[in-house]
């Protein structure tokens, strides 16, 4: 509870935890706007493929240009200012950087990042949810035994979910459900880059304003991120996932503890202790109100009548048994708040949610019938969509991840809703992303992966 106190201690001995940042896009450009408003922390570097893109960002959250005009890394590090560069390297390899900030967006890409950060002795917070969604358990190990530490990014919501299962654990409560919120129809599984303003409320002069890149939006629409989301959060705290995809209970926040209950008591669940997504709306398309839509949230159980009684008498909503409870928060905000994991991995040496094991995945579903020789263009786009499984179910039937599935093409028909696995793809096997799934695979079930 005290991070904002020993960053102002470090800030004051002049020894601020030195930070590189690499990915400059929208939750990067969140995370640069509360940059100059916290002490103790410099943000000695940023790495972009798109330079020019990157420093238009800065000027866009409000950053004076002085301020990152350094002209080398050694340089920003010395008069403290920040190095804008191109090569993240850069700041992975440089001694003085303490935590990297894994920003891209880009899966195969970020596990790069993240391998050469912890051979470099380097903390990482990992706001690429897409590449911990399909290796990050191993993530996690190689991280511990380079003796540093892997962390899910705060803000993203995730982190947050993590964050009230530990809550609910630390009280003693059984955590019945977790999950986040979103706007969800089914026919939103099949939306493109082209539909997606219109489904996710904004207008394209909107989108234009903010920088918002529809793939990626898209990839939220659509359910992958959800999903992605959802793993991430199944393998960091052990709550296990539905076994044929997330079924997205319309609810409003009152109504939460009435439909993360097991089914044998009126809820939506195969059991308690499971992950689960709640939309904003009703199925014929008529939004909730007082959703949970930008949320996140925890459903609990009072073992006993006591704790029961409690609830009643601090007037705790719950459903109509008066034993489930749910805790939530309506909002996140993105990489405005991603300095809680930088403070937390720095200062305390504990991450804000991290893989502690293999229990769910996120397999690349086909959009539309696809054909040989068509590139599957990954999460958000226009072929694929991620589904959510067991960790056990992807292994058996050598479900391929979603996070592998950007340039990659097909080499034989796959029906529209067909979860694609390795053989209905050419794989590209030479890449550590690649590598890093399958000795994750062979590492956590040796004995029932698919060839």
């Amino acid at each position: 509870m005290n991070l904002h106190a020993r960053l102002l201690k470090r800030q004051a001995e002049g020894k601020p935890i030195r930070i590189g940042l690499i990915g400059a896009g929208k939750f990067g450009s969140m995370y640069l706007a509360q940059v100059p408003r916290t002490p103790g922390v410099h943000l000695a570097g940023i790495a972009d493929l798109a330079p020019a893109a990157a420093r238009a960002n800065l000027e866009r959250v409000g950053w004076e240009p002085q301020r990152a005009q350094a002209a080398s890394l050694d340089e920003a590090l010395k008069n403290g200012t920040t190095h804008l560069g191109d090569d993240w390297r850069v700041l992975a390899q440089h001694p003085a950087i303490d935590v990297i900030v894994e920003c891209t967006g880009h899966p195969i890409a970020a596990v790069d990042h993240c391998l050469e950060a912890f051979a470099q002795g380097k903390h990482v917070v990992n706001v690429t949810v897409e590449a911990d969604a399909f290796c990050g358990p191993l993530l996690a190990k190689k991280a511990a035994e380079a003796g540093v530490v892997y962390s899910l990014a705060f803000g993203d919501q995730p982190a947050l979910i993590c964050d009230l299962v530990d809550w609910a654990r630390t009280c003693g409560f059984p955590v019945v459900a977790a999950g986040r919120g979103h706007k969800w129809l089914p026919h939103f599984c099949e939306s493109t880059p082209e539909t997606v303003w219109g489904h996710y409320g904004l207008t394209p002069e909107q989108a234009r304003r903010g920088g918002l890149n529809p793939k990626m939006f898209n990839s939220f629409l659509d359910g992958s991120k959800p999903s992605i989301e959802s793993t991430a959060v199944s393998n960091a705290t052990g709550l296990a996932v539905p076994g044929n995809g997330l079924l997205y209970p319309p609810a409003s926040v009152e109504d939460i503890p009435y439909v993360t209950r097991p089914r044998s008591e009126g809820g939506v669940l195969e059991k308690k202790g499971m992950v689960e997504v709640i939309s904003s709306l009703e199925p014929d398309g008529r939004r909730i109100p007082y959703d949970i839509r930008m949320g996140v949230w925890v459903t609990v159980e009072a073992e006993t009548d006591y704790i029961k009684n409690c609830f009643e008498e601090y007037n705790a909503h719950t459903d109509p048994s008066g034993r489930y409870f749910t805790l939530y928060k309506r909002w996140h905000l993105i990489g405005l708040e991603v300095g809680v994991s930088v403070a937390s991995v720095a200062l305390r040496g504990e991450p804000t949610g991290v893989a502690t094991g293999w229990n769910a995945d996120v397999v690349a579903t086909a959009k539309r019938d696809l054909q040989p020789g068509e590139l599957l263009d990954g999460e958000g786009g226009y072929t694929v969509w991620g589904k959510l499984l067991p960790a056990t179910t992807s292994v058996a039937m050598g479900g391929l991840p979603l996070g592998l599935a950007h340039g990659v093409k097909v080499v034989r028909p796959v029906k529209k809703g067909q979860s694609l696995s390795w053989a209905d793809v050419a794989m590209d096997t030479t890449t550590h992303a690649y590598r890093t799934r399958r000795a994750m695979e062979d590492l956590f079930a040796p004995q029932r992966r698919a060839a």
